[in-house]
């Protein structure tokens, strides 16, 4: 049952309970698990056949696995990242220029940065792509 306490307006809020330390930890590993088996999956195919002697191997040749499934988790987990940073840098965005208007700048630069994380990810699944 959440706590109630009185704000300086009167109305009862709700004070947010501490979280335990072994609910810390599952939802990081959780949030690890989705990315150690891309890894996996990546990871998973035969090793191509070594170059002959005297012959560089490039990181493009060097590349097995299923890249389609890296591009995708790639984007998808920074897709994800992004949209929970947007939603936090968002609320308090609003919350701060519901207060002071003059923070409007300030607060879109904040929105986005957070949003640039889904550039990155694009970017990352292209080079895998492209390494193929």
């Amino acid at each position: 049952m959440p706590v109630l306490s009185s704000s300086s307006t009167g109305a009862p809020r709700r004070r947010r309970q501490p979280r335990s330390k072994a609910t810390s930890v599952a939802r990081r590993l959780l949030l690890a698990l989705p990315l150690w088996g891309a890894l996996a999956l990546a990871q998973e195919a035969p090793q191509a056949a070594p170059a002959a002697p005297g012959i560089v191997q490039t990181a493009a040749a060097a590349v097995t696995g299923n890249p389609f499934l890296a591009a995708a988790i790639a984007t998808g987990l920074a897709a994800i990242g992004a949209g929970i940073a947007v939603g936090i840098a968002g609320a308090a965005a609003i919350g701060a220029i519901a207060e002071r208007p003059e923070l409007l700048g300030r607060s879109l630069i904040f929105v986005g940065l957070a949003e640039g994380i889904v550039i990155y990810g694009l970017i990352v699944s292209f080079i895998i792509l492209g390494a193929r």
